[in-house]
C-alpha cells in the first residue's frame, strides 16, 4: 500500500466499511506517521516496507483485541458467584518447528517448547524422584536431558532476546549487527553455532534438534509497532463493538508477533497473581519482551497446577495422509524424553495416600482387631499386607503410602464391595420387615374373606348334597331294575350260544387228535434216536479236546519246574560265593588283628627303649652338670626336649593307628553282619523254593 492509493482500492474500501472508520483518515495514517520532538511535531511519509509493516502490525493488533474480547466475554459467561477452589485448563501449543527458512515466529515457538519441556522434565523427573528420596523409598535415579543451558542462552542476561531488544533500541540497528553480536557473545556456548556459509544466520541446538534461524526481519518483527493515530481512528468507529474493542487501548500495543505460514506465537495467559495497571511505557515493550513475560506467567500457572501431558506424533514432514515415516516418528519420542518417561512410569508409584487419609478412606476394610492398635501407620501396613499379596505393588514412605498403577482401583473395588454388602444387608432387613407387615395385613383380610366365603359355600353345598342324595336314590333303584332285566336276557342268550359253540369245538379237536396221534408217536422215536447219536459224537470230541489241553498244561508246568530248578541251583552257587566272601573277610580281620598286635608290641618296645634312654640321659646330665657346668647342660636340655617331642609324636601316631584300626574293624564287622544276614535270607528263599518244587511235583503225580 502506497500514498497513491485512492477510493478505487477495493481492499481498503472493504476494510473501512466493515470496521466503520473514515476512509481518508485511515488511508492517510497508513502511509504517514507523526513524529513528536521537544520543539515541534511533524508528519513524515513512510517507505513501502514501513507501510507494509505498519499494516501487518495493525491487522495483528485488531486480531489480538478481538481475541481478548472473545476470551473476556466467555469468562464472564462462565463466571459464577461461588468461590473458585480449582479449575481445569487445556493448553494446546505448536510442536517443535524447523523449516528451510526459520524466522522470529519459529524462534518464539521453539523457545516456548523449551520452557514447556523444562517444566515437563521438572514435573515428571525431578519432582517425582525427589518425592521418593524425601519419603525414603528405595529408588534408582533415572538420567534425563536438562535443557536449562539452552533456555539460559535465550532468556538470560545478554542472551539472544536481550541482545535483540538492545539492538531494537539502537536508532540504526540492523539484523546483521545483531547477528554479529550473537557471534561475539555466544560463540563459546555449547547450544549456539555459527553456520559456515552465512553471516546472517545462527544455529540453536534445541532439545529436539538443531535449528538454523535467518536473522533477516527479526528486529522489525520484534518491534511490531502500532501507531497511536491508527488506534484513534478505530476508536472513532461508528460501530460500538469496534469502538469498545479499542476504548481502553491507549497505552497498549500489539502482543502478537508477525505470523508466518498461518501460525501465531501469541500466548494469552491470565496470571494467578493480580496484574497491575499498565503504565504509559508499556507501548515501548518489544514483542520478545512481551512474549517472555507472557511465557513466564504461563509457567507460573502451570507450576501451580497438576499437569497431564498428551504427546502428538507427526507421522511425516510433508503432512500427507496415510503416510508414516518410522524414523521420524521414533525421533520425536526420543527427543521429548518420552522413552525415559515410559521407563519412569513403569518403575514409579503414581498414586500416593497419606496415612491418615488412607485410614479414613479405607476404614471399612480394617478389621476390628486391627483397630485395637493406636498407630495408624502400623494399621495401614497390616491392612495392605493382608489385602495386596504382592509386596512390590506398594511402598511405605515416611508420611505417605505409594501404590503402583491399578492398586488404588483394586482397593476402591474392595471398598465398594464392602459398602454394597452393607447396603444389601440393610435393604434386605428393611424390605423383609415391610413385606412381613404387608403379609400380616393381607393374611388377616384373607382369613376374614375366607371365613365368610366358606360359610356361604358350606351352606350351599349342604343344600345341594340333600337334593343330590334324593335324586341318586331314585336313579339307583330305577337303573338297578333296568340292568337286572337286561342282564337276564343277555345271560340266557349267551348260555345257549356257548353250549352249541363248545360242542362244535370239542368234536373238531377230537377228530384232529385221532388224525395226528400216529405221526406224533413216530416223530418221538426218531427224534430220540437222533439226539442220542449227537450226544455220543459231542462227548467223544470233548474227551479229545480235554486230553490235548491237559497235555499242553502238563508241558507248561514241566517247563516252569525246570526253570525253578535251575534258579535254585543259581541260588546255591550264590550261597557258596557268599560263604567264600565271608571266609575271606574273616581272614582279613585276623590279618589286621595280627598286624595291630605286632605294631602294639613294636610301640611298647620303642616306648621302653625311649624311657631307658631318657633315664640314661638324665644321669649323664647330672654327671655333666657336676663336672662341666653350663654349656653341656644346655646341650643336654636340648637333647631331652628333642626326645620328648619324638615321644609325643610316637604317641600321636599310635593313637591315629588305633583309631584307624577301630574304624576299619567296625566296618568289617558291619560287613560281616550284613553278609550273614543276606546268607540267612538266601537260605530261607532256597528252602521255600525247594518246598514249592516238591509240592508242585507231588501235585502233578497225583493229577497224572
Amino acid at each position: 500500500m502506497t500514498g497513491d492509493s485512492g477510493p478505487q482500492d477495493e481492499h481498503l474500501n472493504n476494510f473501512c466499511r466493515l470496521l466503520g472508520v473514515e476512509h481518508s483518515q485511515m488511508e492517510h495514517w497508513l502511509c504517514h506517521r507523526k513524529l513528536i520532538t521537544t520543539s515541534e511535531t511533524y508528519v513524515k511519509t513512510m517507505s513501502l516496507q514501513q507501510v507494509v509493516n505498519a499494516r501487518n502490525a495493525l491487522a495483528k493488533h485488531i486480531y489480538a483485541q478481538l481475541f481478548s474480547w472473545i476470551v473476556e466475554h466467555i469468562n464472564k459467561a462462565l463466571h459464577t458467584s461461588l468461590k473458585q477452589h480449582s479449575f481445569i485448563g487445556v493448553l494446546d501449543i505448536y510442536g517443535f518447528e524447523t523449516f528451510e527458512v526459520n524466522s522470529f515466529e519459529q524462534f518464539c515457538i521453539n523457545y516456548a517448547n523449551e520452557k514447556l519441556q523444562q517444566q515437563f522434565n521438572s514435573h515428571v523427573f525431578k519432582l517425582e524422584q525427589e518425592e521418593y528420596m524425601k519419603e525414603q523409598i528405595p529408588w534408582t535415579l533415572i538420567d534425563f536431558y536438562d535443557n536449562q543451558p539452552c533456555i539460559d542462552l535465550i532468556e538470560a542476561k545478554l542472551g539472544i532476546l536481550d541482545l535483540l531488544d538492545e539492538e531494537c533500541k539502537v536508532p540504526k540497528g540492523t539484523d546483521q549487527n545483531w547477528a554479529q553480536k550473537l557471534y561475539d557473545r555466544h560463540s563459546s556456548s555449547q547450544h549456539f553455532q555459527k553456520p559456515r556459509m552465512s553471516n546472517t544466520a545462527f544455529i540453536v541446538i534445541h532439545f529436539a534438534d538443531k535449528v538454523e534461524y535467518l536473522s533477516d526481519g527479526f528486529l522489525e518483527k520484534n518491534r511490531d509497532t502500532v501507531y497511536e493515530e491508527q488506534i484513534n481512528i478505530l476508536k472513532a468507529s461508528k460501530f460500538p463493538l469496534v469502538a469498545d474493542l479499542f476504548h481502553d487501548d491507549k497505552d497498549s500495543v500489539s502482543t502478537t508477533s508477525a505470523s508466518g505460514k498461518g501460525s501465531s506465537s501469541k500466548i494469552n495467559i491470565r496470571s494467578a497473581r493480580p496484574t497491575m495497571k499498565a503504565s504509559n511505557k508499556e507501548h515501548k515493550k518489544t514483542v520478545g519482551h512481551q512474549f517472555r513475560t507472557s511465557l513466564r506467567l504461563l509457567m507460573e500457572t502451570l507450576n501451580a497446577t497438576t499437569p497431564h501431558y498428551v504427546r502428538c506424533i507427526k507421522p511425516n514432514d510433508e503432512k500427507l495422509p496415510f503416510r508414516a515415516q518410522e524414523r521420524r516418528a521414533v525421533e520425536q519420542p526420543r527427543a521429548c524424553a518420552v522413552v525415559q518417561t515410559c521407563h519412569l512410569m513403569h518403575l514409579c508409584f503414581p498414586f500416593r495416600w497419606a496415612y491418615h487419609d488412607f485410614f479414613n478412606r479405607y476404614r471399612v476394610l480394617i478389621k476390628k482387631r486391627e483397630l485395637a492398635n493406636t498407630d495408624r501407620k502400623a494399621i495401614c501396613k497390616s491392612v495392605l499386607e493382608r489385602l495386596i499379596k504382592d509386596p512390590d505393588k506398594f511402598q511405605f514412605g515416611r508420611t505417605k503410602i505409594f501404590f503402583r498403577a491399578g492398586q488404588v482401583a483394586y482397593l476402591e473395588k474392595l471398598r465398594a464391595d464392602k459398602f454394597r454388602e452393607a447396603t444389601i444387608m440393610i435393604q434386605k432387613t428393611v424390605r423383609g420387615w415391610l413385606q412381613k407387615v404387608k403379609y400380616r395385613r393381607l393374611k388377616q383380610a384373607t382369613l376374614t374373606l375366607q371365613r365368610y366365603c366358606r360359610g356361604y359355600l358350606a351352606r350351599r353345598l349342604a343344600e345341594h348334597l340333600r337334593r343330590t342324595r334324593a335324586a341318586v336314590v331314585l336313579q339307583k333303584q330305577y337303573r338297578m331294575r333296568r340292568a337286572c332285566l337286561a342282564y337276564q336276557r343277555v345271560r340266557r342268550a349267551a348260555v345257549v350260544i356257548q353250549a352249541f359253540a363248545r360242542g362244535m369245538f370239542v368234536r373238531r379237536i377230537y377228530r384232529q387228535v385221532l388224525m395226528e396221534h400216529k405221526a406224533t408217536f413216530i416223530q418221538k422215536h426218531v427224534r430220540g434216536w437222533l439226539a442220542h447219536r449227537r450226544f455220543r459224537q459231542m462227548q467223544a470230541a470233548a474227551i479229545v479236546i480235554q486230553c490235548a489241553f491237559r497235555r499242553l498244561k502238563a508241558r507248561q508246568e514241566l517247563k516252569a519246574l525246570k526253570i525253578e530248578a535251575r534258579s535254585a541251583e543259581h541260588l546255591k552257587r550264590l550261597n557258596v560265593g557268599m560263604e567264600n566272601k565271608v571266609v575271606q573277610l574273616q581272614r582279613k580281620i585276623d590279618d589286621q588283628n595280627k598286624e595291630f598286635k605286632t605294631l602294639s608290641e613294636h610301640l611298647s618296645t620303642v616306648t621302653s627303649t625311649h624311657a631307658m634312654e631318657v633315664e640314661k640321659l638324665r644321669k649323664e646330665l647330672a654327671h655333666y652338670q657336676q663336672s662341666h657346668g653350663g654349656d653341656a647342660n644346655l646341650q643336654l636340655q636340648e637333647e631331652v626336649e628333642r626326645l620328648r617331642s619324638e615321644l609325643q609324636r610316637a604317641h600321636s601316631e599310635h593313637r591315629v593307628l588305633e583309631d584307624a584300626h577301630s574304624r576299619e574293624k567296625d566296618k568289617l564287622r558291619q560287613r560281616v553282619a550284613d553278609l550273614e544276614q543276606e546268607n540267612a535270607l538266601l537260605k530261607d528263599e532256597k528252602e521255600q523254593l525247594n518246598n514249592q518244587i516238591l509240592c508242585q511235583s507231588k501235585g502233578k503225580y497225583q493229577g497224572a
